[in-house]
């Protein structure tokens, strides 16, 4: 039964009150609650919690947060005039909704603090140049694509292509590392939400992660707020000297729950019915990443957003693309080719991975570039079926090649001086008598020895030995 002392108390020290006049599903109008501001948090008299959405007229529209079911002529009281959220270095490892209520059967989540939900991104003064990479373990990512800690990269795909494993397997690599990982998850189906926690368990990222799970049956209010309830878990780790990664799988669930609160709430529709401030509610979650000035700590953000039929023009992905440092888009078209994972390398970007590469690992990156550049006209040429001349059919081997090398299922990954020492060894060799499988498998036993740059001229060509006597006499 529900103690309703604490509404009693609010009521007896003075708080505004008001009574609830209309109600819409989620949606309660209550005339009152004067002074109340936007966003402020409010207690109803049968213990259910709310968020003030709008104010005019002498009436609040208030967000229910905890149900759909309220009832006319209910008292309501002023709580806080901005809405937080309990956090604390307790809800790491933990699985819990956006109200942080547990969801995986180990008891109460330990709270040390109260954190704004809507805090403010840092200004310029307090932000540090970024410059250190996120190595993600997946080489098509840290090789071509290199996420640098405190960046905003959108990850963009159609359905089933591989954003979300995408996502596991950069939680994965960073299972031995003191980074916080939290998973925003919205709108996702029992079956899904249980894959990820699964995976997480599986490869020991559960241990410093934190998944807040706002599923298809969650209220609007709660899938609406889960976004920004992460990333407030996420600034107080970040302020309290941890390196942070935060991922919102997906913004676009969050998009659409977002414009269904605005047209019920009868706010004017804009592009495909989104509201006018949806850039906003986006661009002022996602400018929240970076890099603290007093600690050196980051936040990084990873959004995926969904682009049906790998249309990347439509509103949300054009939206999103321009508020963050880069995008990794993952396509259909690449998937069919059965490239894993299946990142378009033609359209994907990082703006400001290049600050976190050494001369040598630029250098590399350009020369990948350079040769799959070659690949795709000499591909485009095949398809003639006409005789090709042997520059053609080198720049297509070594383009398969090169997607060998890429090619990696979701349970495998590979450290950087691994990735490096791959592509050094095929660029020195040529591409003529590399096997993929056999170098990957050679790499993980002379990794362990690469202390300095100069160790991987050694390694190298330690490596082409190897290859080239399991290769056999040509």
């Amino acid at each position: 039964m529900y103690d309703s002392s604490a509404f009693k108390q609010l009521v007896a020290t003075g708080h505004p009150t008001g009574e609830v006049v209309g109600v819409e599903r989620f949606l309660v109008s209550v005339k009152g609650l004067n002074g109340v501001a936007v966003g402020g948090l409010v207690l109803f008299e049968s213990g259910q919690r709310g968020m003030v959405r709008e104010a005019s007229n002498g009436q609040v529209l208030v967000l229910n947060l905890d149900t759909e079911n309220t009832s006319l002529g209910e008292l309501v009281v002023v709580q806080n005039n901005s809405l937080t959220t309990g956090v604390g270095t307790g809800l790491i490892g933990r699985v819990m909704t956006p109200l942080l209520k547990p969801l995986d059967g180990k008891g109460p989540i330990p709270i040390e603090a109260n954190w704004p939900v809507f805090n403010q991104a840092p200004g310029m003064m307090e932000r540090q140049t970024l410059k250190d990479q996120l190595a993600t373990g997946v080489t098509i990512v840290d090789s071509l694509f290199p996420i640098v800690l405190g960046q905003r990269i959108a990850i963009l795909g159609d359905s089933k292509v591989g954003k979300s494993a995408f996502l596991l397997q950069v939680g994965a690599h960073q299972a031995e590392t003191d980074r916080v990982m939290v998973y925003v998850l919205i709108g996702k189906r029992r079956v899904e939400i249980d894959h990820t926690v699964s995976t997480l368990i599986a490869t020991g990222a559960m241990k410093n992660s934190i998944v807040i799970v706002a599923d298809i049956f969650s209220s609007l209010a709660q899938s609406y707020l889960a976004p920004y309830i992460g990333c407030a878990v996420a600034e107080y780790l970040w302020h309290a000297g941890r390196d942070v990664v935060v991922m919102y799988d997906d913004l676009s669930s969050h998009a659409k729950v977002y414009r269904e609160v605005s047209l019920l709430s009868r706010g004017n529709p804009g592009r495909e019915s989104y509201p006018g401030d949806m850039f906003f509610a986006h661009s002022s979650l996602l400018e929240r990443a970076g890099k603290l000035a007093k600690n050196g700590k980051t936040l990084t953000a990873l959004p995926t957003i969904l682009t049906p039929s790998d249309d990347i023009t439509a509103y949300l992905p054009t939206s999103i693309m321009s508020i963050t440092d880069g995008q990794l888009i993952f396509d259909m078209a690449t998937f069919r080719k059965n490239i894993r994972p299946a990142v378009n390398t033609a359209l994907s970007v990082s703006r400001v991975g290049g600050r976190a590469q050494s001369a040598r690992q630029k250098d590399i990156t350009g020369a990948l570039f350079k040769q799959l550049a070659q690949y795709r006209q000499a591909e485009e040429f095949a398809h003639f079926g006409a005789d090709m001349a042997p520059e053609t059919r080198l720049a297509l081997d070594f383009g398969r090649l090169i997607y060998d090398i890429l090619h990696q299922p979701a349970n495998e990954l590979f450290s950087l001086a691994e990735q490096q020492l791959m592509f050094e060894v095929i660029f020195a060799e040529g591409g003529h008598q590399v096997d993929a499988a056999t170098l990957k498998n050679l790499v993980k036993t002379v990794s362990p020895k690469l202390k300095e740059p100069a160790d991987f001229t050694a390694a190298t060509q330690q490596l082409l030995a190897e290859l080239t006597l399991k290769a056999g006499p040509v």
